[in-house]
């Protein structure tokens, strides 16, 4: 998560989320240099004395002014691609987790282990431990396997939500009526904190997720311990 003084992004949790990660800083040197190049330009103007009586027109330098930010925008545009296509891809999940957007909390389902299933509502500011973190905590973390490939299937009962993780590189709308789904692969264990990142009324900003990332065989001992629990 985020800490003070944060100026950059989080530390990934994800390879999708380094290649964000990587797609930043190269987009963001290309744009170091433009505005290098062109505050350079800018300076010099004051003092340049130069003048041409006969210069009605410059082709060279239109035709270079054209062309080259065409060739940087595909510097762009290129790796942008490929990493959409690369966020869309869903590979063979091992753990299918559908997410349900509520005014103002989250419901989640297991549907592969006989539909373990449990709201997760914020932890009031007066209730919330020492340890905690507030406005972030929840009262039922979502538990998932570290290393295996993880499907989310989002969606909404009532208006528009959306699920985000920041370490993750997860950012899926919640719609009414409409099932969205995407693919994340967490890579190292711990804790990951998130929030509905739509304007969906006054309590928006108020329904946290938390994913609490086990090894599998935790993450099995904890789905063997819910299903007795609902089988009780």
């Amino acid at each position: 998560m985020s800490t003070w003084a944060n100026l950059g992004l989080q530390d990934s949790a994800s390879p999708l989320m380094e290649q964000l990660i990587f797609f930043h800083d190269h987009a963001l040197l290309i744009l170091v240099m433009i505005t290098v190049l062109v505050g350079y330009l800018m300076f010099m103007l004051f003092f340049n004395n130069y003048i041409n009586r006969f210069l009605l027109h410059g082709q060279l330098i239109e035709m270079i002014w054209t062309i080259l930010p065409a060739i940087i925008l595909l510097f762009i545009a290129f790796p942008s691609l490929r990493l959409l296509y690369l966020l869309d891809e869903i590979n063979e999940p091992s753990v299918t987790l559908k997410s349900i957007g509520h005014q103002w909390y989250w419901s989640y389902e297991y549907s592969d282990f006989n539909n373990v299933e449990f709201d997760s509502y914020m932890i009031p500011t007066n209730e919330i431990a020492n340890d905690g973190f507030r406005l972030l905590d929840v009262d039922n973390r979502i538990v998932l396997p570290m290393n295996s490939q993880i499907r989310i299937l989002v969606t909404a009962a009532d208006v528009i939500h959306s699920w985000t993780i920041p370490a993750l590189g997860v950012k899926v709308d919640g719609t009414p009526g409409r099932l969205n789904q995407t693919n994340f692969f967490i890579n190292r264990p711990g804790l990951f904190y998130g929030q509905c990142s739509e304007i969906c009324g006054a309590n928006h900003s108020f329904m946290p997720i938390v994913i609490e990332s086990v090894p599998v065989n935790y993450f099995i001992k904890w789905i063997s311990s819910n299903l007795n629990s609902s089988l009780d």
